[in-house]
Parts: structure tokens; C-alpha cells; sequence
């Protein structure tokens, strides 16, 4: 029929069988035309739907758009005239066949659905359509046969078809210049992402990558050469997708546990369902969680929601997988076409009769095989990194969206680092070696099997002779085994590691949230708060905290809220808060919380970000709040004001200076009810009233607010409308200030004894007129910071003063900081000016750029062994040695079919073969074994070096380098590169070598064999290093970016930890929500284009892989009289295998050079400079100090060189068993004092002598194990509470039992259910700030020092509780020199002598009895505190 069509021979063999081989013209006209033309059109109509479906605001014509329409309009032309010219030839006698009318009316069809298909894109954000540019690659391809044919009949002088002909090559002509023109991609203005509108061509093979990979070779890439990601891919549409899938996959997993929980409680507890009563028996509940207590203790985890997040991430993620599923299949079923193709150019090399065409034919399939299978690859490996990224992004941000929901939160002890760190470089170690046994026999897997295979084909039939066909089409099938079985080891550890991580994550993910349920919010309510018999508790397995608490607030009222250090003050609030767990009742709440925490919460940014907390910036509203919260002051010493950076958790302010910015931000919220947390316990009596007055009390600025107030400052009460007085976590008393004194309850009681421990001061401060010294207000004294663990002083941003007395009270001076504060707010373009010297305080994090250094690969392999390292590389190339021998002796063993026939094969020659083809088997997988194992031992060599000098030297680091640098920095080293140094570099490392000598190897046999392939391999190998220098200055630089984008999210996610309560409190979730989205986008986007960048690298890479494999089937084409088939077998399953092996080789040295970076920062902090070394070769005498003398002569001091001084000269000698109070205002020096005694800052003149001996002179840990501090704010650890009090187990459980009951302590220890094995939490946060104070009092106690300073140790306790600790102190360190700091001048009037700080400088010493005398300083304060004479203080 298609004979008839096309008027001549559609098809006949007799034309391939002939050196010059050609297609019949009727096959080619039909068929090779059909083809794209059928594909076309049958797609055509989907795609524009998807174009109406998906359409965008048009777009503007450019040029690539009018040339591409100009071709295809000009093939139009082209087809409607070759019809024109099949119409006037034919003269109605049929002489013209009917295919002449055919394809042309097709192709007008088919042009016209073009021209209209192309100027539908103008709709969409890429402009090039895959459809499109696969049928021009058809149409192209299948044109060449017809172009060739034509070609040869006019060589041949045929002339008859000539206008036909030409009409033709001039089509096929501007066929390859459209394919030519969809290569290049169109920019869209809604888009600066090339990858967006890239065309198929530039996306298939990372093209569209090319001018950032140029970028990065010219200069450094910054964060902003990266581009943004796709809408699709950011993590907030990730999360919404993957969160819609979670509810109903949790759901049902949930309803599985109960179901098993059921089950398990029937079973296990009918007796004594029995016994229960009725209010008891709550659907089983009480059973259930008896059985999930008993089950955790037990160690087994089968209570929560299993299986369920791989689930909801296959239906988030499924059409990737199915995209990446399709290509591999594709990918696999093509790799098995190399095997066939090799048999046929062996049997080609060996028949000599085979036309040269047929091998050309071969090495033409070979290339476009190997460029398929690349492509699918490259595409493959795309997309399952897209996906990892994808579900790294989702996890992230999902484990960050629970804890701003979840309260559980339990990080480790830093003390068991080294023991952690011992155990986990044991288990890498185990691992490592378990991996090396599982490759060395996966190794010799293939090398087992083609022995055994070729052993049992030549030993089952005599008549069978081992040939080149069968050994190379066979070793080649087995070399397909040989790269999944060298990953198997990594797969398997993968998935365990993956089914570990999944666990954890479904056990946190799919832990209940927090019932918050019994927290109800009324807006048609008479009462703003109402306990209505709530009890409440921290924990489950406890015993309720807040019990049958029954308590109305009514809207505008101001509640204090008063009681003993652990009476459950801060429990109630946190209730309210929806922080705890609800046991029974409810709390009914009217209106929106703002929320002052007793520890207060600052995020490192600006204070004045601080204080507006995401609201937006109401100027007279904002200058009054810093007014009212006796801000003012501070902003005048500051650097930078508001604008001052204050470090992570506010490292560099004080307590007083955190409390007033925390109180500052609650007030300058608009909320209805505001819940204050003792937020007068950091200030002095001074200042707490100026607070009172203008913020909380009745004419403050929250006057007509609900407020709760939480405070130990007994003389504020008389001013509020209700007092709550709780015991242990019920109410006592309640009522007004008159009525309980007039009650002479409990509150009488307390408020009695209180006076008389406080004397007048209380009164005193009531009654002064609260308006006489505003304009003179400066906090009088300075707060102490909260950074205990390291003694932290405050820093120059809050320290570092030049105002004197006199300045500081001028009124004039105060009216001008407000104006230059208003000038510079209203003016917000003057904010970027430049910066003040000491304003900005955490340094931009530090990127290398450039090539890494030499030295750091060196400090590498140092650290691994240079001795490991000799046996490694020896190892490996006997491995490379022996795998070109076993390819040699097979070449020579096949070219024995040639010498002998079946019959008379001899058997020794048979044995000799198989003997030594399995014997260097045998010898690779030895010394694979060899290397890996010494390679597992040096790699966790080096691990462990490089995280005991990174911690060593953490730890040694100064405090400024604290305050400078944010903790994910430091986090990211420990976790993230000591993570990259564990298990990634030593794996790149290893395979780098394996590849490198297995790509010299298999280039050495080749050019033994055809010597030739050496000007194939010069210029390939040129090309290929050009390319790997191109793209490793982008690949590395990314990976340092990533790095540093990485460290945000850490900080970000641990200052959120931290903040967790005033963050829900404040209702900010959806805030810190975005931020964290937005810094995992940052990172993201690092990560993807470092992605895109190994496939940019790996595409072109295998081209080169692919050329090699191409030029090696060529030349045994071209000199096939020359070459045997055993010798072409040998040379092609090389060359085959080189293409995986140079691609991975790449991937390995570009993996070492972004992998090391890891090494590179872990070493910059390595190099951070230490402070004075531990312990110096002058040791002070035994017993030092004996006395506790101490002396300053001329003591200096600056917090960093380029700074001015702190103190300025101290010249005092405090004598054996003093007791010295330190008093001074803001700024005066204070905790700077006590920081010089630690040497937390090194003297910038002067010395300080403690018995004689200058601290300078003796190591750090000599002179601080000699010295005790009581700090204000207490830090404890994650640990017993035993840990806590004695660290390194130098006392008897007597000894603690003793001191506990020193600190008021021990009934409280004695009724845990543990004891002093009580498990105290991060930071002793299941403890009151009260008890932690006690507990470090106790550590005092038990150190037994003969110098104690007390850093406001007494400020966040109870006075009846501060009594108690004062006298402790007195009679327990009595024969101890003190120094005191303190806000309550109270607590020092009974001190030896009294030291008055202003300015750095020392301006009053003596005894407080002469002080007062004086008109100085000390009295002006003794006067506003109340206090006249010693005697009028029982202290």
C-alpha cells in the first residue's frame, strides 16, 4: 500500500547489505516524517491545555521570540510552495505519487499549530516548551537520513527532483537553526531565576548554571549572587503541604496507639479497674498513663505514633519520586544495552567481512546510549537531592513549629561532651570497620563471580573455550555490579540512620501538644482572669504545683502576688500562660497577655528592636516608655543608644538593664492584661520605685490595665488593690492591704517580721515624694549580668561610662538625649549613619574565599597519621596494580580461543588461568580490606584530634569571644562540621584515591593497547581540568556559604527555646515562624545551587566520560585490521567503565575541596585566642590564701584595646576577714570589680595581690578554684542535683545534707522522691529562681573558700528568706574575707568598711558609721534608701 503511496520501494533489506548502506525513499518520506510530525500532534492539544491552565500575565515580545516565529513562518512559505509546484506538475494522469501531496498540506498544518503554540508561550514563565524542542530534535534526526539520501543521488548526477531537493535542504536548514535557537533561554521580568525560564535543553543539561559557575571562577560568590528559590520549593509551601498530609496520617496513627493502649489496659489491669470509684474511672485514663509511666521506665518507646511520617512525606513529596523512580529505570534499562553493543563491535573486531559501516553504526549507538543514560542520571541525581533538601527543609521548620506549640525540651549536659564524644568516635570506629568487612566482600562479589562463572563455563563442556565475546560481554555485566554493591555498605547505614532519625522525629512530632484547653478566652466576660479550682502541674508524673487555686480578677485591678521562695508565685502565672498541665479546672481569661518573665528573655539585635518586639514604631509612645522604664540613662552610656547591639540572651547588659528592656517591651504592647514576674527584683529600691510609679503603680502608664504583679517588695503593697499571699501552691490569704493587716494573719505576720528585718528603708521609700528626683534618676546601682557560669561581666556596650555624678543628674542633660533620640528616630534614613565605636557587637561571621589552603589538607592528614596514610595509599595501589593484571591476564587468557580449540585445550594451561584470575581477585579485595580498614582507624585518628583541640580551645576561649560570637556558630562547628569531618571526608577522601588510581589504571590499559588513545586522552584531559578549576571556585564557595547561613538557624531556633514563654505569651508564634522560614530559605537556596552545581560539573563530565568511550569504539573501527577482538573487548569494558569512575572521581574532589572547608572553620576556631593559660609553671604556696588579704595598686582595666578604661586606678587593701560592701551607680565599676578577681578581663595596669602573691602571675584555674562566688543569677546544669552541688565528687553526702541545711535547703531535697539524685533540667528550670539561689549558696557553703563574693546574691528571694542567708553567711564565712555587692543597702550596713565606686575610680572607702557622717555619696544614698545610721537596720 505505502508502495502505491509513494510510487516506489517502501522497503527492502538489499539496501543495508552493501558498503555504502541507505534507506528507500518512500521508508524515509513516511515513516522518518511521521514520526515527529505524529508526536506533535498527538500532544499538542494537553499542552495547550496546560498552557490555558497555568497561564500568566502576557509577557513582552522579544527577539528570540520573533526569529523563532520568522523560521517557522518561513517554513510555512517553503511548504505552501513545494505544494504549489506538486500542483502545476501534475497533469491529472497520476503521474505524481501521493505522498508529494501529503507531507506538505501536513506541514502547512503543522507549522500553523507551531506559530500558534510558540505565541501560547508568550503566557507562560518559561517561553521554551520540552514538547517543542523534542519534536525539533526528532525532526532533525529523522530529517538526516532523507538529507543524506538526497546528498548521494545528486553526487550521482541524478538532477530529476532538483526544486524538490532544494525545497528540502533549505527546511532542514532552518530546522537545525530553530533546534539551534530553542537552546537558548528567554528572560521573564517576573523572574531573576534563570532556572525558571531555562529551555529544555539549557535545563536537561544544567546550562542555564553557566554564568554563576563564571562568576565564582572571577571572584568570590556573596550570599546575593545566589539566587532565590521557586515558590514551589520554599519552605513555607513545603510545610503547609506536608502539614495537610501529617493531621490525617497522625490521626491514625494515634488511633492505632490507642487502640494498642486499650488493649495493653484491659489486659493487664481488670482487677483493678475494680477498685476504682467513679470520679476515678475517666474512660481507663488513669491506667492507660500508669502504663505509658511504666513502659518509659522500662526503656521500651512503643507509645507514640509510629509509621506515619514516611507516609506524609511519600504523599508531599510523590511526584518527585515518581519523576526520579522513572528516570532510573530509564537510566538502568540503557545500561544494560552497553554489554549487547560491546558484543557486537567485539564480534564486528573479529569479522573481518563486517562492513565498516556497522562499526561506525556502533560507536555512534554507544555515544548517544551513554549521553541518554547521563542525562537521565544527572537528572535523576537532581531531583533526589531536590527531594532530600525538600524534606530537609520540611523537617526543620516542622521541629521548629512544635516547640513553639510542645514544652518538653531536653538538650545535653556540656560537662559529658568528652565522654559522649569517646563513646560516639568508638561507635564511627565500629562502624567503619563493619563497613570495610561488608565492601571487602561486596568488593569481591564481582571478582568471585566472573572466576566462578568463567571456571564453571569451561569446566562443564571441554568444548568450551573462554573467547572475547563472552569473557568482556561478561566482565562488563559484572562491572554493573560492581558501583551498587561498593554503595550497598552506605545504603544499608543510611537506612539505619534513617529509620533511627524517623523514630525520634515521629516520637517528637507526634508527641500531644500541650493541652492548653483548660486555658479558656472569654471576650463577653465581667472578670479579666478567673481561677476556677485550677490545679495545675510541670509534670505527670508530680504532684500538682498550683492546687484548687479559686481566684477573680476583675478588669483594671492590680494584684500582687506574694509569698516564700517556692510557693508556687511564678507556677501560677506560668498557669495562666497555658505553660503547665492542667490536672482539673480551668482558667478563664478576658483579653490579650502581655507577659514580663522573672528571668528576663532578650534577643540579640538592637535594644530598640527589643522593646518594639515586631510592633510598629509609635515615636511619643516609645520616648515614654523609655522614660517610665528608666531607660533614658542607659541609652546616654550606651554606644549607639537604642540603636546598640545587645548580644545573644543580652550578654552584654546587666540584670537591672535586661528586667527594665523586658518590662519596657510588655509595656509598649497594647494588651489588656499584664503578668509581671518579680520585675523589681534586679533593681535597686531607687529605681524599683521610679518603676512603680510611672509603669505599674496606680498612676503609671499601665493604669487602667490588668495587672499581676509577682514582687518581694513589700513596700509597693499599700499602693495595690489586691494582695494574694501563696503557700505552697495554694491560696492563703487574699485580699486588700488594709484588710489583711486588719485580719493579723498570716501576711500580718510576714509584713511584721519583714520590718524589722528592714528597718525604716521600706517606709522611707513609700513615703518620699515620688516626683522630686525624676529628672535626677539614674539607677543606683549596678546590676549584675546573667552569664554566672563564666562569671560574666557586662561589656563596654553597657560598662564602658564617662559621666560623672553631677552630669548624671542635670535635667538639662536628660531633655537633650530625648531631643537627639527624637531627631534620630524621626529621621530614619539618618539610622544607617555610620557607626559608633563599640555599637555593633556580634562581628559578621568570617567567609574564606579562594582556593583552601594547603596547610589545612596537611593538618588533615597530620592528624590522621602519616604513617596510616603510607600503608592506605600502599594498599590501594596493589589493589590498582592487581586490577590491571586480572585485565591483562583475561585479555591473554580469551586470545587462547584462538590458539587452541576445545578439544585440545590443556588442562594446566586451563587451572594456570583460572588460578591466577581468582588469585589477583583475591589480591584487590585483600588490600581493599587493608585500606579501608587503616583508612577507618586514621579518619576517627583525625575526628578525635580535631574535636579535642576545637573544645580544648572553646573552652579556653576569653569571655569577649563569647559575647561576640552567637552560639549556632559555635553549635554549627561542633555539630555540623565535626559531623562533616566524622563520616563525609574520610568517605571522599577513600573514594577520591580508589577512583583516581582506577581512572590511571584503566587509562594506562587503553593506551597499552592502542597507544593512539593518548591524542585522544591530551586534549579530553586538558578540557576536563579546565572545567573541574571552573566549577570547584563555585562549589566551594557555596559550601562556605552554606556553612554561614547555616549558623543563623541555630541561633534563631535556641534563642526561641529560651523565649518560648514570653513568645506564646505575647501570641508573636506566626512572627518567629516566618523568621525561622526565612533563614532555612537562606540556607536553602546555598544548598540547591550547590546542588545544581555538582550536576552542572557532572553533565559536562560525562560528556567527557562519553567522548572517551566514543573516540576508544572509533579507533577500534578505524584500525580494526590491526586489532584483535580480545583486544577491543579489553580497551571498550575499560572505556566503559571509565565514565562512572571519572564522574565519581569529580564528585570526589570537588566533595574534598568543599569538605574540607569544614576542616578550615573548625581550625579557625582552633586558632581563636586563649585567655591566660590553666595552670603556669608558678604555682602559689600550698594552702594559698591563708589569710585573704587583698590588694589593689593602681589597678586598670579595659574590656578590649581599643576601648577607653573601666577602672581607672583602684588603690585599696582589704585585710583578712573583712566584710566589704561595694555600692556605686549604674556604670560605676561594680561587677567589673569582682570579673578583675576572676581575671574574666586581663589588667591594663596595676596588680591585684591576694596573700601576697600577684593573680597575674599564676594560672587561671590556681586562682579561681581559690575563689567562691555567689552570683545573682544562678546557673545550674542539666544533672543531678547532687552534680550540681559537687561536680567532681569531693564530698560525702553528709558534708552536702549539712550545707544544704545551711541554705534553708534540706526539707526541701528531703521530700523529692529522689533526693539529691533529683534531676534538675537545663538551667534549673524546674526549680524557682529562688531555691537555684539557695542551691548556689550551698555550693558555697561546701567550697569552703577563704574569699566569697556575694554578687547581689539575695535579689530574687523573699526578705524573710534573705534574713535567713544573711545570717548563714555571717556565721558560716566569718573567717572568710567577703565582698558584697549590692542593691539593698540593708544587706551591707553591717559590713567592715564600705567601698563607694563612681566613674572607674574609687571615690569613697571607710566604715559605714564615717560614711554617713560624710556628706558624700554613700550618705546621699543611705538618705534615699532611709537609712541615717547604722543601727537603723538590724543588718
Amino acid at each position: 500500500m505505502l508502495e502505491k503511496f509513494c510510487n516506489s520501494t517502501f522497503w527492502n533489506s538489499s539496501f543495508l547489505d552493501s558498503p555504502e548502506a541507505d534507506l528507500p525513499l518512500c521508508f524515509e518520506q513516511t515513516v522518518l516524517v511521521w514520526i515527529p510530525l505524529g508526536f506533535l500532534w498527538l500532544l499538542a492539544p494537553w499542552q495547550l491545555l496546560h498552557v490555558y491552565r497555568t497561564k500568566i500575565n502576557r509577557s513582552s515580545i522579544t527577539k528570540l521570540y520573533l526569529a523563532k516565529q520568522v523560521l517557522v513562518g518561513f517554513l510555512l512559505i517553503l511548504a505552501a510552495i513545494e505544494l504549489a509546484l506538486v500542483l502545476t506538475e501534475d497533469s491529472g494522469q497520476a503521474t505524481v505519487p501521493a505522498i508529494r501531496y501529503t507531507n506538505p498540506s501536513l506541514y502547512l498544518g503543522t507549522w500553523l499549530l507551531v506559530l500558534l503554540f510558540q505565541h501560547s508561550r508568550l503566557w507562560c514563565v518559561q517561553k521554551d516548551s520540552w514538547f517543542l524542542s523534542l519534536f525539533w530534535i526528532l525532526s532533525v534526526l529523522c530529517g538526516v537520513f532523507q538529507f543524506q539520501t538526497l546528498i548521494r543521488a545528486l553526487l550521482k548526477g541524478n538532477n530529476s527532483n532538483l526544486a524538490y531537493s532544494c525545497l528540502f535542504f533549505i527546511c532542514y536548514a532552518l530546522n537545525v537553526l530553530i533546534l539551534i535557537l530553542s537552546a537558548f533561554s528567554e528572560k521573564d521580568d517576573s523572574s531573576n531565576n534563570p532556572s525558571f525560564t531555562a529551555s529544555f535543553l539549557s535545563s536537561i543539561t544544567f546550562s542555564w548554571y553557566d554564568s554563576i559557575v563564571l562568576k565564582g571562577y572571577k571572584q568570590p560568590l556573596t550570599l546575593e549572587d545566589v539566587w532565590d528559590l521557586d515558590e514551589n520549593i520554599k519552605t513555607k509551601t513545603l510545610v503547609s503541604k506536608f502539614e495537610k498530609y501529617m493531621a490525617g496520617e497522625l490521626q491514625k496513627a494515634r488511633k492505632a496507639v490507642q487502640r494498642r493502649q486499650r488493649g495493653r489496659a484491659q489486659g493487664n489491669s481488670r482487677d483493678r479497674l475494680h477498685g476504682l470509684n467513679k470520679n476515678q474511672s475517666q474512660s481507663q485514663d488513669i491506667l492507660v498513663l500508669e502504663d505509658v509511666k511504666k513502659k518509659e521506665k522500662s526503656g521500651t518507646t512503643e507509645n507514640f505514633p509510629k509509621a506515619w511520617l514516611v507516609k506524609t512525606l511519600f504523599k508531599t513529596f510523590y511526584v518527585i519520586l515518581l519523576k526520579s523512580f522513572l528516570l532510573k529505570l530509564m537510566h538502568d534499562l540503557l545500561m544494560f544495552l552497553n554489554p549487547q553493543l560491546l558484543k557486537l563491535l567485539i564480534s564486528f573486531a573479529n569479522n573481518r567481512d563486517a562492513y565498516v559501516w556497522v562499526g561506525y553504526l556502533y560507536s555512534v549507538l554507544f555515544f548517544v546510549v551513554a549521553l541518554i543514560q547521563s542525562l537521565c542520571l544527572q537528572n535523576y541525581f537532581q531531583l533526589c537531592f531536590m527531594l532530600g533538601t525538600g524534606v530537609r527543609a520540611t523537617i526543620m521548620a516542622s521541629v521548629y513549629k512544635k516547640i513553639l506549640k510542645y514544652f518538653a525540651w531536653e538538650p545535653s549536659f556540656k560537662k559529658q561532651v568528652r565522654e559522649l564524644r569517646k563513646k560516639e568516635l568508638k561507635n564511627l570506629l565500629t562502624l567503619g570497620q563493619m563497613q570495610t568487612i561488608m565492601i571487602f566482600f561486596l568488593y569481591l562479589s564481582p571478582v568471585l563471580v566472573s572466576v566462578i562463572t568463567f571456571s564453571v563455563y569451561i569446566l562443564v563442556n571441554s568444548n568450551n573455550v573462554l573467547d572475547a565475546e563472552k569473557a568482556f560481554t561478561s566482565i562488563t555485566l559484572f562491572n554493573i555490579l560492581r558501583f551498587p554493591l561498593s554503595m550497598f555498605p552506605m545504603v544499608i547505614t543510611s537506612m539505619l540512620q534513617a529509620s533511627v532519625s524517623t523514630e525520634r522525629l515521629e516520637k517528637y512530632l507526634g508527641g500531644d501538644d500541650l493541652d492548653t484547653s483548660a486555658i479558656r478566652h472569654e471576650y463577653n466576660f465581667d472578670k479579666a482572669v478567673q481561677f476556677s479550682e485550677a490545679s495545675f502541674t510541670w509534670d505527670r508524673d508530680l504532684e500538682a504545683t498550683i492546687r484548687d487555686v479559686n481566684l477573680d480578677i476583675m478588669p483594671g485591678q492590680l494584684v500582687a502576688v506574694v509569698g516564700t521562695v517556692g510557693s508556687g508565685k511564678s507556677s501560677l502565672m506560668s498557669a495562666m500562660l497555658g505553660e503547665m498541665e492542667n490536672v482539673h479546672g480551668h482558667i478563664t481569661i478576658k483579653g490579650t497577655i502581655a507577659y514580663v518573665p522573672q528571668q528576663s528573655w532578650i534577643q540579640n539585635g538592637t535594644l530598640k528592636d527589643n522593646i518594639l518586639f515586631g510592633s510598629e514604631l509609635d515615636e511619643k509612645k516609645y520616648q515614654q516608655v523609655l522614660e517610665a522604664c528608666a531607660l533614658l540613662p542607659d541609652l546616654e552610656v550606651l554606644p549607639g543608644g537604642d540603636l546598640a547591639e545587645i548580644g545573644e540572651k543580652g550578654i552584654n547588659l546587666s540584670g537591672g538593664q535586661k528586667q527594665r528592656i523586658s518590662l519596657a517591651r510588655a509595656t509598649y504592647q497594647n494588651s489588656d492584661i499584664y503578668v509581671l514576674d518579680d520585675p523589681l527584683s534586679a533593681v535597686d529600691a531607687h529605681v524599683g520605685k521610679h518603676i512603680f510609679n510611672k509603669v505599674l503603680g496606680p498612676n503609671g502608664l499601665l493604669k487602667g490595665k490588668t495587672r499581676l504583679l509577682i514582687t518581694h517588695s513589700i513596700h509597693f503593697l499599700p499602693q495595690v488593690d489586691e494582695i494574694v499571699v501563696l503557700g505552697n501552691g495554694t491560696i492563703l490569704e487574699k485580699g486588700s492591704y488594709s484588710t489583711l493587716l486588719a485580719k493579723k494573719g498570716l501576711f500580718a505576720k510576714i509584713l511584721k517580721t519583714s520590718k524589722k528585718q528592714m528597718g525604716l528603708e521600706g517606709e522611707a521609700t513609700v513615703n518620699e515624694d515620688s516626683e522630686e528626683d525624676d529628672c535626677g534618676l539614674m539607677p543606683s546601682v549596678e546590676e549584675i549580668p546573667e552569664e554566672v557560669a563564666s562569671l560574666t561581666m557586662r561589656r563596654e556596650n553597657s560598662l564602658h561610662r564617662t559621666l560623672s555624678h553631677s552630669s548624671r543628674s542635670s535635667s538639662r542633660h536628660r531633655k537633650s538625649l530625648k531631643n537627639s533620640l527624637k531627631t534620630r528616630n524621626v529621621n530614619t534614613l539618618k539610622e544607617e549613619e555610620e557607626l559608633v565605636k563599640g555599637q555593633k557587637l556580634i562581628k559578621k561571621e568570617f567567609i574564606q574565599t579562594g582556593k583552601v589552603k594547603l596547610s589545612i589538607y596537611l593538618k588533615y592528614l597530620r592528624a590522621m597519621g602519616l604513617c596510616l596514610i603510607f600503608f592506605i595509599i600502599i594498599a590501594y595501589v596493589i589493589n590498582a596494580v592487581a586490577y590491571i593484571g586480572s585485565n591483562l591476564w583475561l585479555s591473554a587468557w580469551t586470545n587462547d580461543s584462538k590458539t587452541y580449540n576445545g578439544t585440545n585445550y590443556p588442562a594446566s594451561q586451563r587451572d594456570l588461568r583460572v588460578g591466577v584470575y581468582g588469585a589477583l581477585g583475591l589480591v584487590q579485595g585483600v588490600f581493599v580490606l587493608i585500606g579501608n580498614l587503616c583508612s577507618a582507624r586514621a579518619s576517627t585518628h583525625a575526628s578525635n584530634i580535631l574535636h579535642k583541640q576545637l573544645l580544648t580551645n572553646i573552652l579556653r576561649a576569653p569571655m569577649s569571644f563569647f559575647d561576640t560570637t552567637p552560639t549556632g556558630r559555635i553549635v554549627n562547628r561542633f555539630a555540623g562540621d565535626i559531623s562533616t569531618v566524622d563520616d563525609t571526608l574520610p568517605l571522599s577522601l577513600r573514594s577520591w584515591l580508589v577512583c583516581f588510581l582506577g581512572i590511571i589504571s584503566t587509562l594506562v590499559m587503553i593506551c597499552m593497547a592502542t597507544p593512539i588513545f593518548i591524542t585522544v586522552i591530551i586534549p579530553l584531559g586538558i578540557i576536563y581540568t579546565f572545567v573541574q578549576m571552573f566549577y570547584v571556585a563555585t562549589s566551594r564557595q557555596l559550601k562556605r556559604l552554606d556553612s554561614v547561613t547555616r549558623s543563623p538557624i541555630y541561633s534563631h531556633f535556641s534563642e526561641t527555646v529560651s523565649g518560648l514563654s514570653v513568645i506564646r505569651a505575647f501570641e508573636h508564634q506566626q512572627r518567629f515562624l516566618k523568621h525561622n522560614e526565612v533563614g532555612i530559605d537562606t540556607n536553602q537556596k546555598c544548598v540547591f545551587s550547590w546542588i545544581v552545581s555538582n550536576r552542572w560539573l557532572a553533565v559536562r563530565l560525562e560528556l567527557i566520560g562519553n567522548l572517551i568511550v566514543f573516540f576508544a569504539s572509533v579507533m577500534m573501527v578505524i584500525y580494526r585490521d590491526t586489532l584483535s577482538g580480545d583486544t577491543a573487548g579489553f580497551v571498550l569494558s575499560n572505556a566503559l567503565n571509565i565514565t562512572q569512575t571519572l564522574n565519581w572521581l569529580v564528585r570526589m574532589t570537588s566533595e574534598i575541596e568543599t569538605n574540607i572547608v569544614a576542616v578550615e572553620r573548625i581550625n579557625e576556631y582552633i586558632k581563636v585566642e586563649n585567655e591566660a593559660p590553666w595552670v603556669t609553671d608558678k604555682r602559689p604556696p600550698p594552702g594559698w590564701p591563708s589569710k585573704g588579704e587583698i590588694q589593689f595598686n593602681n589597678y586598670q582595666l579595659r574590656y578590649r584595646p581599643e576601648l577607653d578604661l573601666i577602672l581607672k586606678g583602684i588603690t585599696c587593701d582589704i585585710k583578712s576577714m573583712e566584710k566589704v560592701g561595694v555600692v556605686g551607680r549604674t556604670g560605676a565599676g561594680k561587677s567589673t570589680l569582682t570579673n578583675a578577681l576572676f581575671r574574666i578581663l586581663e589588667a591594663a595596669g596595676g596588680q591585684i595581690i591576694i596573700d601576697g602573691v600577684d593573680i597575674a602571675s599564676i594560672g587561671l584555674h590556681d586562682l579561681r578554684e581559690k575563689l567562691t562566688i555567689i552570683p545573682q543569677d544562678p546557673i545550674l546544669f542539666s544533672g543531678s542535683l547532687r552534680m550540681n552541688l559537687d561536680p567532681f565528687n569531693n564530698h560525702s553526702d553528709e558534708e552536702i545534707w549539712k550545707a544544704l541545711e545551711l541554705a534553708h535547703l534540706k526539707s526541701f531535697v528531703a521530700g523529692l522522691q529522689l533526693g539529691l539524685s533529683h534531676k534538675v533540667t537545663e538551667a534549673g528550670d524546674n526549680l524557682s529562681i529562688g531555691q537555684r539561689q539557695l542551691l548556689c549558696l550551698a555550693r558555697a557553703l561546701l567550697r569552703k573558700s577563704k574569699i566569697l563574693i556575694m554578687d547581689e546574691a539575695t535579689a530574687a528571694v523573699d526578705i524573710e528568706t534573705d534574713h535567713l542567708i544573711q545570717t548563714t553567711i555571717q556565721k558560716e564565712f566569718s573567717h572568710c574575707t567577703t565582698i558584697t555587692i549590692a542593691h539593698r543597702l540593708h544587706t551591707i550596713m553591717d559590713s567592715d568598711k564600705i567601698m563607694v565606686l563612681d566613674n572607674g575610680k574609687i571615690v569613697e572607702y571607710g566604715t559605714p558609721n564615717e560614711l554617713l557622717k560624710n556628706s558624700g555619696p554613700f550618705c546621699l544614698m543611705a538618705k534615699e534608701a532611709g537609712i541615717e545610721n547604722v543601727n537603723s537596720t538590724s543588718l
